[in-house]
């Protein structure tokens, strides 16, 4: 509704602008039309399943989108078009959404922030007013779980979730239960965050430093599933700083 928009609607969920900026940007070895079928490749749908979208894309942030080019021989050989620089943090683009608004089967819903890197809405925060003596992480949980169920092509990027009170708050992911969400404890993982910080700022810092974050979605999420259900698990900052000292 603004003088600049960047979605021809509300239904539409990537920022598709900024996603074609960052393929040509990332991908100068790739035409225009091959960049376009990767655009295309990431709004399809193969299967009404949220978390197997979920999972299939996951894999095309990671590993690349899997496209055809010609050869200057004539032949056709298989290519990757990169969504995002995980070397490079700054040669992405970080945008965070307030109040982001998606209508979807008529449910129009309105999210308080999304995490867009590359025009794709990675991150997804449910903030409840601290001055709401009702306000609680459960009920942000719940709203969030009221979110996937009416708004689901939000969620088919998504790499984490996170809720809040306005003071504690914990992170997720998509198929992550209450009992799965957790703080985040420390911003270096040298030391726990002195006792009284505001959980919220320790996470959002924590988390969403662009460095992490982006090593957070490649190496620390996996998908587990045992031909029944799928489950998507992300390390927790105990298990990520475990990691990552070792590796230091």
């Amino acid at each position: 509704d603004g003088p600049t928009p960047e979605r021809t609607g509300y239904g539409v969920v990537l920022l598709l602008g900024r996603l074609r900026a960052a393929l040509a940007r990332l991908n100068p070895h790739l035409p225009k039309d091959v960049r376009e079928e990767a655009v295309a490749r990431l709004r399809q749908v193969e299967t009404p399943s949220l978390v197997e979208e979920n999972r299939r894309l996951h894999r095309m942030i990671v590993d690349g989108v899997d496209v055809e080019v010609m050869r200057d021989d004539g032949a056709i050989a298989g290519d990757k078009a990169w969504l995002i620089d995980f070397e490079n943090p700054d040669n992405n683009d970080w945008l965070a959404v307030n109040q982001f608004t998606v209508i979807e089967n008529k449910a129009n819903r309105r999210a308080d922030v999304v995490v867009f890197v590359n025009g794709l809405p990675l991150a997804v925060v449910e903030l409840k007013n601290p001055a709401d003596e009702n306000a609680t992480l459960d009920g942000a949980f719940n709203q969030l779980q009221t979110y996937k169920a009416d708004i689901p092509s939000l969620f088919v990027f998504n790499e984490a979730l996170v809720i809040s009170d306005g003071y504690s708050a914990r992170a997720g992911t998509l198929t992550s239960g209450w009992d799965r969400f957790q703080p985040w404890r420390t911003l270096e993982g040298d030391a726990l965050a002195p006792k009284g910080s505001v959980q919220l700022e320790v996470l959002v810092k924590g988390i969403f430093d662009k460095q992490r974050f982006l090593d957070y979605v490649l190496n620390f999420v996996t998908f587990e599933d045992d031909g029944k259900t799928i489950e998507k698990k992300a390390a927790a900052y105990h298990q990520y700083w475990a990691v990552n000292k070792a590796v230091d």
